[in-house]
């Protein structure tokens, strides 16, 4: 008897002993796999397009890009985002183009210079201005002593807006200014708080979208000296038509101006963790369409022609990999 306990004692000992050491083994094997570095991407509001585009993206680079963990973070949209980058709190932004052009510049909302680069050339935005369809308001001449919404403090969308409307004779005190976000515009539409919302968005948006299965919209028209007019002044803004039934009730061309998009990081942005990312979103860009079917427009082409900051030397990588010229002007001052 004293035998057979002793050596079950034994095998016990032995088996709790194998059993510390695989325990240790899976410790050490943990402790010594290399950690993925977490980074943001700063988006926008739940109501427009940037945060369903930054979240496809950062699926993209946790799924592809082995050792990143990224997350889409809702902001208040482009110049919040371009102060974001420049803070190193995100690293990752989607900023509308004429904020970038403002940014390099130090003008518009930025007292001084911000260096951003490029990674991706998103989509254009439409500058939609909607109102109800019985709405008195039927051309840009009408807004005049209206209330309207430029979009949320910060973000592109107001930068736009008050461009576009300014370039047009309509400054800031020729109507009630309201600053609300894609959501709040719909919301104050539906309550009649407001006359008029301005959305910059890829379209189709799902906010608008939203708003015309409730309520008869309209989406005011530019004229053709009107948009000559925005880009005399703008040089960046685009013209851009948006084709009949692109939302319900809306069963016109229009035409309007319109802003292409970015995804920009800071200049000191690995060229390695650029390259890895810049070739995950157009390897897997079919991804990023089941989101948003904007995305068809993500294309290096895109990319190289539409570029205002200069491009990250990671981007420009891939770029040549795959056969394209870049222009001097989109080669960063760290590659000279």
């Amino acid at each position: 008897m004293y035998k057979r306990i002793s050596g079950y004692r034994s095998l016990s000992k032995k088996i709790l002993t194998v059993v510390a050491i695989f325990a240790l083994l899976c410790l050490l094997i943990t402790s010594c796999a290399p950690s993925k570095q977490r980074i943001s991407i700063a988006t926008g509001g739940t109501g427009g397009t940037y945060y369903p585009y930054g979240g496809a993206m950062a699926s993209i680079i946790n799924k592809y890009v082995s050792n990143l963990d990224a997350s889409a973070e809702v902001t208040g949209a482009s110049v919040e985002n371009s102060r974001l980058i420049e803070s190193n709190e995100s690293h990752l932004a989607l900023v509308m183009d004429d904020v970038v052009y403002h940014a390099l510049h130090g003008e518009g909302a930025f007292d001084h210079e911000i260096e951003l680069r490029t990674l991706v050339e998103m989509y254009p935005h439409f500058f939609h201005i909607v109102v109800h369809e019985g709405s008195a308001i039927q051309s840009i001449e009408d807004l005049e002593g209206t209330k309207i919404s430029v979009g949320a403090p910060g973000s592109g969308t107001e930068t736009m807006s008050q461009q576009v409307l300014e370039a047009l004779g309509l400054t800031y005190d020729k109507f009630d200014v309201f600053r609300l976000s894609f959501t709040e515009n719909t919301e104050g539409l539906r309550d009649r708080v407001i006359d008029a919302g301005i959305w910059s968005v890829g379209p189709p948006t799902a906010s608008i979208m939203d708003l015309a299965t409730t309520h008869d919209i309209r989406i005011i028209n530019f004229t053709d000296e009107q948009l000559a007019a925005v880009q005399e002044k703008y040089p960046y803004y685009l013209t851009m038509k948006l084709d009949a039934g692109t939302y319900q009730g809306v069963e016109e061309e229009l035409i309007a101006p319109s802003v292409w998009n970015s995804v920009v990081v800071g200049k000191d942005m690995p060229e390695e963790q650029a390259y890895e990312i810049v070739k995950a979103l157009f390897d897997h860009k079919d991804e990023l369409e089941q989101v948003y079917v904007g995305a068809s427009w993500t294309t290096p082409e895109n990319t190289i022609d539409y570029a205002i900051a200069p491009l990250h030397p990671g981007a420009i990588r891939y770029f040549k990999e795959i056969g394209l010229e870049i222009p001097d002007k989109l080669i960063p001052p760290e590659m000279e």
